[in-house]
């Protein structure tokens, strides 16, 4: 069997909708075959009472070594300076970015489709599937 790639990722989100989060991570945890380190930060540590300087400069730290950006998405992305700060960041370093689709609704918010490399459903398998096809 070869060996294990273990993916850098950083898993975007936003804190009030951290459950969103705590399921991809739970995705990807319980995937066959697949080892990542995640370098975003849950709500149980999040960064409280720093500037937004600050704050920028710590998702920049967490950005730069990682091999792919996932963002989970619903219509909340469209309000978030934060997720959208982030999208923009890794555009930047040209990290490839994965969607992943509202859970049960139509619309992919603006800022995701516009952004993402690939788009996909609340499923373990394409979630994967995507990581493995958009990092190089």
């Amino acid at each position: 069997m070869p060996t294990l790639h273990t993916y850098r990722l950083f898993i975007s989100h936003a804190w009030r909708y951290s459950e969103h989060y705590q399921r991809v991570v739970a995705f990807l945890d319980a995937a066959n075959n697949f080892s990542y380190s995640n370098y975003s930060v849950p709500e149980s540590n999040k960064f409280d009472q720093m500037s937004n300087a600050g704050l920028q400069e710590e998702i920049r730290d967490q950005i730069r070594p990682v091999q792919c950006v996932v963002v989970t998405s619903g219509m909340y992305v469209a309000h978030s300076e934060w997720i959208q700060f982030e999208i923009d960041f890794a555009k930047q370093l040209g990290k490839p970015i994965v969607g992943i689709k509202p859970w049960g609704s139509v619309n992919t918010p603006k800022a995701i489709s516009d952004a993402a490399d690939e788009i996909v459903g609340w499923n373990a398998n394409t979630i994967v599937s995507a990581i493995r096809n958009v990092v190089p």
